[in-house]
């Protein structure tokens, strides 16, 4: 505890604890709707297909600026999303084969892009390979605060839209069927996610991101069957999970943060499945111990109340004829 309060003293890892935890609050609330959604995917090849936009921010500019390279990824990802449905509305393709054909494109031609860049000869191109796997490291006050406004605005729209979310998440067609805007909504959590994957980049890293959108609702899944506790246990271990790691990151050295924070959403996951009331894998072979259990005191009490009824089963005597009409 000494240590986490020591740690806290530095600014600079006050912004990086701050702009993680923020991250993984935003991230899990709007993780929970992409994962009932099925749209788990999804921000796998948001987060891939961001990869070619910072590429081309940067040949475009040659410049190393974040506002620039969080333009280029926006319009990226928003390409993506657009291809995607193109690709779902006109042909027999399914949604999950799309996101694995966007996905694979856009993450391959960025890595091209990436390989012409380092091999430019240019000077200024050190440390874009940084947005593979993120640089929490690099964050500063204004990071923050964008991060900030970003979860505020991700949180407050699906605290606002939390009843057309559930409709859609859970039957589009009763929504549709009520005059819901389906579509309109579809593309607003397309939209979300871009956004969310965009500003989650500088410290996660294109790679990762999508493990924070998903772990942490997949756990919170686990201890509960109300969507509403569901989204803010979400929220909660998304920011438990970039406060971990960003302190296993400053304490052990320089161990990346994005990743530790991954592992932690993880360690949440392993701890749900095994720990969670009614889900988890205890909980279930403690219910089936207890479900054999009254099984066996049935049988037994069954077996006792056979044994003590005279004349039934197989202790009844059978009954000896000696004449026609007549018992002994």
């Amino acid at each position: 505890m000494e240590n986490l309060f020591g740690l806290l003293q530095d600014p600079n890892i006050r912004w990086i604890l701050l702009g993680c935890m923020l991250l993984g609050l935003g991230s899990g609330v709007l993780g929970s709707f992409a994962y009932l959604r099925k749209m788990s995917l999804m921000g796998d090849a948001l987060s891939h297909a961001a990869l070619p936009g910072i590429c081309i921010a940067f040949m475009l500019t040659g410049i190393k600026s974040v506002g620039i390279f969080l333009i280029g990824a926006a319009a990226a990802g928003l390409i993506a999303t657009l291809g995607i449905g193109w690709i779902t509305r006109h042909s027999r393709v399914k949604q999950d084969a799309a996101l694995g054909i966007v996905l694979s494109v856009f993450f391959g031609f960025g890595i091209v892009l990436l390989t012409m860049i380092q091999h430019s000869g240019s000077g200024n191109q050190s440390g874009l390979d940084k947005f593979l796997f993120g640089q929490a490291a690099a964050l500063n006050g204004s990071d923050v605060t964008v991060m900030a406004g970003v979860s505020v605005l991700l949180v407050g729209i699906c605290v606002l839209l939390f009843k057309e979310f559930k409709l859609l998440s859970f039957d589009p067609g009763f929504a549709r069927g009520i005059g819901l805007p389906v579509g309109w909504l579809d593309q607003l959590m397309m939209l979300l996610l871009v956004v969310a994957v965009v500003v989650g980049i500088q410290a996660v890293g294109v790679v990762l991101m999508s493990a924070l959108l998903i772990t942490p609702a997949v756990s919170a899944r686990y201890w509960t069957e109300r969507l509403g506790v569901m989204t803010a246990l979400s929220g909660l271990f998304g920011a438990l999970s970039g406060f971990f790691g960003t302190w296993a990151s400053t304490a052990a050295g320089n161990l990346p943060t994005g990743p530790l924070s991954v592992l932690a959403a993880t360690v949440w996951f392993t701890l749900s499945v095994l720990l969670a009331p009614g889900r988890g894998v205890l909980a279930k072979l403690l219910l089936r111990r207890s479900a054999k259990r009254e099984l066996l005191l049935e049988r037994s009490s069954l077996a006792g109340a056979s044994g003590r009824v005279p004349g039934a089963g197989a202790s009844a005597a059978p009954l000896k004829v000696h004449g026609k009409g007549e018992q002994a």
